[in-house]
């Protein structure tokens, strides 16, 4: 476990003068020269209208994220660079460069390919944040928290708190509405992006496991690991009083052996992954390779649930949240399967 990474400093040193990196500093002047040099660039390949479909939104993203997005990272450190954020990015590029070169073999181009990496990354990211909120609630509206700090906590996403089910909604519907943009069907994108998506989890999850959170019971295995004091199952642990909390003097004990299930998890979807590929070749109409993801994911993630303390029964069932939208996703999925067995099959092999 590794929340922090390191620091990043908000400002340099010039003898006795400070020069800002982030807000209205150098940083903004550094984005607004490669931006405005990109744009021209694009314009002169592309056309101006191409340019601003395919540069507007990111860079309207990453402006905001400079000039204010960062300084509300400060800590009085410097803006911390976690584990679970650089897992995240890390996530975002291994899966959309797989997407890439799987979208080229149908004709997808590269830009496309990106522009629809950030809509779907972004739109998943509060997707799946918005359900962590709604499902931890009590971390964000205490009584000790007025609305600003609760805000600041809710887009501090680096920090860890994310439900990968709850990006499906919101992540979808940013696919769906980028193929009839782009008229791609929305089955063939969709089979070019789910090992790219499942590579991304795989990542995500080892995120995970430097923020310590999904973590699993006790364990007596020998790959079994301990999390030290302040992660989230030694937190848990103690309130169980599984373990004694800080002594008199400050001391504290780690955390009891307890299964590593982010790096199952990690395993699992890299495994998914390396088979949608595999599958690939053998599908013989669009959407069978994302078929095949929604089938295995849900059922693996219903057998990991079984390892992992951190999430409650819930609906008063003796399922987890996850569980139960596993059950959910399964059911889609068989439906999914049926409507597309009464597609056409494909007379050659044209997908990914």
């Amino acid at each position: 476990m590794r929340t922090t990474l390191f620091y990043i400093p908000t400002e340099l040193s010039l003898g006795s003068a400070f020069l800002p990196l982030f807000g209205w500093g150098a940083f903004f002047f550094v984005w607004l020269f490669l931006g405005t040099t990109a744009f021209v660039l694009t314009s002169r390949q592309k056309g101006c209208q191409e340019a601003i479909n395919l540069l507007l939104l990111p860079l309207a993203i990453s402006g905001a994220v400079i000039v204010w997005g960062l300084p509300a990272l400060d800590d009085g450190h410097g803006i911390p660079v976690r584990g679970y954020g650089t897992m995240l990015i890390a996530a975002a590029a291994a899966g959309t460069w797989l997407s890439i070169i799987r979208g080229r073999k149908v004709g997808i181009d590269a830009d496309s390919i990106i522009a629809l990496g950030l809509e779907v990354f972004l739109a998943g990211i509060i997707g799946a944040r918005i359900f962590f909120v709604i499902e931890y609630h009590e971390q964000f509206f205490s009584p000790d928290k007025n609305l600003i700090q609760s805000f600041l906590a809710i887009i501090n996403i680096p920090a860890g708190g994310l439900v990968v089910f709850g990006a499906l909604p919101t992540a979808s519907l940013a696919a769906w509405l980028f193929a009839r943009r782009r008229n791609i069907p929305i089955t063939q994108l969709a089979d070019c992006i789910a090992p790219g998506l499942l590579i991304g989890l795989s990542l995500g999850r080892l995120g995970c496991f430097l923020n310590g959170c999904c973590y699993g019971g006790p364990c007596e295995l020998p790959w079994a690991m301990q999390f030290p004091a302040g992660s989230p199952p030694w937190f848990d642990q103690v309130s169980r009083g599984l373990i004694p909390g800080p002594g008199i003097d400050g001391s504290t004990v780690p955390t009891l052996p307890i299964h590593p299930t982010q790096l199952y998890a990690a395993l699992d979807a890299a495994i998914l992954a390396v088979l949608a590929v595999a599958f690939t070749p053998f599908a013989r109409r669009n959407g069978e390779v994302f078929a095949l993801v929604v089938t295995l994911h849900p059922i693996s993630r219903i057998l990991l649930e079984e390892i992992r303390i951190d999430e409650p029964p819930a609906l008063g069932t003796p399922l987890s949240i996850s569980q139960l939208m596993s059950v959910v996703i399964l059911g889609c999925a068989m439906v999914f399967w049926w409507w597309i067995s009464t597609q056409p099959q494909q007379a050659a092999r044209d997908n990914v």
